[in-house]
């Protein structure tokens, strides 16, 4: 009798270890924003962890993974949901569609920085933090006698101009939620001038997130706005990458959770109580990933430059990143950077090159009316067609369902947004165009 207790207290000692009370089995299907570079090595570790478990990984990007919980929820085959962007959670939750469950980590604090780790609710778990910034390809720097940035509105000099790539924040969570982080951490007007002075520079806007680090690695371009795990685990695969976090910026936790009415509830269980766990957790050091863990112990076994949130309380201070403001208005700032940016690129570009042509031109010879005419073409480029308060507005707001029919409203709002940016952006390229002249 004493043996079969002591036999059955080491069972549950291994399972609370690894993150499962008992072993489960079968298939644990996961709808996942994230690459293979990060799925792969958490599924061989976790399937190893929990024989007769296989993981099934199915890489959607964010927007795309909440859309299909969603639109699969009356024949439910998904388990667990496993993203970023802590809005895309509130989203599904909101809807529903989340199970409640409580993690059996220990050692997890509430908070990282001044942001909830997990749920209050217990909805979703955070597994993992992260930040986000600037990454560049260091030898392309030199090269190219570019400088280090240090902050978002670096990346808006002239010297910048066609060396520098970000995702659609519509493509990517990640990104979404650096755009949320400039316009919480500067304000809706002052955020979107920087995202617009910055964007008048890119070269490419990729349709995913994993795209950016690939053409900073590679060289195709000089300097890409990302989450910062991609620039850590470039560098521990040797690309000559530096990476900084500019100081509007936050920290905040990844997430997983179990889907409502789950077909495999107990084996989805046993996955997010594997990623909290202590061995989990140091799977996110593996060079592949290198992402930020919640639970603070693990960082003992980090390299030593390693960033630590827990003992670096710069990181993501200046923004407290507010995931209710983020989550009303999350489709209306995807849809505007869209309709403003990324469909109007060249003609932002354009406006742009002219802005940097004139003030340059200014700065060799001065002269009044065109230093007045480049204001003017700074402030079209940065107005915008709605305020803070109409993009959260169910008037607007509510146009935007992110499904995947468009509402009549939504397309009436998108073509008129469009036609705002595109009509203002051709007015600043003339004036700037005008002020060269001027200042010749």
């Amino acid at each position: 009798m004493l043996r079969h207790s002591v036999a059955a207290a080491a069972l549950i000692g291994t399972a609370l270890f690894t993150g499962s009370a008992f072993a489960q089995s079968g298939k644990v299907t996961v709808v996942t924003s994230f690459s293979k570079d990060v799925t792969d090595p958490f599924k061989q570790a976790f399937e190893k962890a929990h024989p007769g478990v296989t993981l099934d990984v199915q890489n959607r990007n964010t927007n795309a993974g909440v859309k299909f919980v969603e639109e699969t929820k009356a024949n439910n085959q998904v388990d667990v949901f496993w993203a970023s962007a802590p809005d895309a959670f509130e989203v599904l939750k909101g809807k529903s569609l989340l199970q409640k469950y409580k993690p059996k980590a220990e050692g997890i604090p509430d908070k990282i920085g001044s942001y909830p780790i997990n749920d209050p609710e217990n909805f979703y778990s955070g597994f993992a933090a992260s930040g986000y910034g600037v990454m560049w390809n260091d030898r392309y720097a030199k090269a190219n006698k570019l400088p280090e940035p240090k902050d978002w509105q670096d990346l808006a000099k002239p010297v910048y101009f066609d060396h520098v790539a970000m995702a659609a924040p519509s493509r990517s969570g990640t990104t979404h939620l650096t755009i949320e982080t400039i316009l919480q951490g500067e304000g809706w007007d002052k955020g979107w001038r920087t995202l617009k002075e910055m964007s008048g520079n890119f070269r490419q806007i990729t349709e995913r997130s994993f795209g950016v680090p690939e053409a900073v690695n590679s060289g195709q371009v000089g300097f890409g706005i990302v989450i910062d795990f991609f620039a850590f685990s470039s560098q521990a695969s040797g690309f000559p990458v530096k990476f900084v976090y500019p100081t509007v910026t936050t920290i905040v936790p990844a997430n997983v959770a179990v889907i409502a009415n789950a077909p495999n509830k107990a084996g989805a269980e046993a996955f997010v109580d594997y990623l909290v766990s202590p061995a989990g957790q140091e799977v996110l050091l593996e060079p592949s990933i290198r992402r930020l863990p919640v639970n603070p112990a693990v960082y003992a076994k980090a390299p030593a430059d390693y960033p630590n949130p827990f003992k670096d309380p710069s990181l993501g201070a200046r923004v407290k990143f507010d995931v209710d403001v983020s989550e009303k208005r999350t489709n209306v700032v995807d849809v505007l950077y869209d309709q403003t940016v990324t469909f109007q690129l060249d003609a932002l570009k354009g406006a742009t090159k002219a802005i940097h042509d004139a003030e340059a031109a200014i700065a060799k010879k001065d002269n009044a009316e065109a230093k007045a005419l480049v204001k003017e073409a700074r402030d079209l480029v940065a107005a915008m067609p709605v305020t803070e308060q109409q993009a959260s507005s169910p008037e607007i707001a509510g146009a935007f369902t992110g499904g995947k029919e468009k509402g009549a409203r939504q397309a009436e709002l998108e073509q008129k947004w469009a036609a705002f940016a595109k009509e203002r952006y051709g007015q600043a390229q003339a004036k700037a165009e005008q002020a060269l002249k001027l200042a010749r």
